[in-house]
């Protein structure tokens, strides 16, 4: 008995061991997962920054290039009615044609994406329902255009 007493002690003792061994890796693990995590974080971090940074160019990029075009769409009203014929049906509708093409660029080039932005909310708060019913047949011709 005194063997078998001695045995079972022996494997209680190894049976400690073990369990005071898997909790030390347990707590390895956790450490590495733990480190690993804020690693993630960091990487994930920079990432988003570097993202803002490139999303922040490329509208500002944006925000010029709509300035560019109103301002060559200005100048080309100006033209269109400098180049125009003067009286007539067609001097009359060279003249729109200037006029318009000039308001727009001025336009264009006064407002640029995020004015327009602000023009097209204040108008669809003022016109909630026409703006509703301009979206579904905007979704509609889309969707058939997709489809075919």
């Amino acid at each position: 008995m005194s063997n078998v007493s001695t045995t079972k002690k022996d494997a209680g003792q190894e049976l400690e061991k073990a369990r005071d061994a898997a909790a030390g890796v347990g707590e390895k693990i956790k450490e590495g997962a733990a480190g690993a995590m804020e690693k993630v974080k960091d990487v994930a971090s920079q990432a988003g920054h570097a993202v803002g940074n490139v999303a922040s160019n490329v509208g500002q990029k944006a925000e010029s290039a709509v300035g560019s075009v109103g301002h060559g769409m200005a100048s080309l009203g100006e033209k269109v009615q400098e180049k125009g014929p003067e009286s007539g049906i067609l001097g009359k509708a060279s003249h729109a044609v200037g006029d318009a093409l000039e308001k727009g660029g001025r336009y264009l080039e006064e407002k640029k994406l995020s004015g327009m932005a602000g023009d097209l909310t204040d108008m669809i708060k003022r016109n909630p329902i026409p703006a509703v019913l301009v979206g579904i047949g905007l979704g509609f011709l889309l969707a058939r255009t997709l489809r075919s």
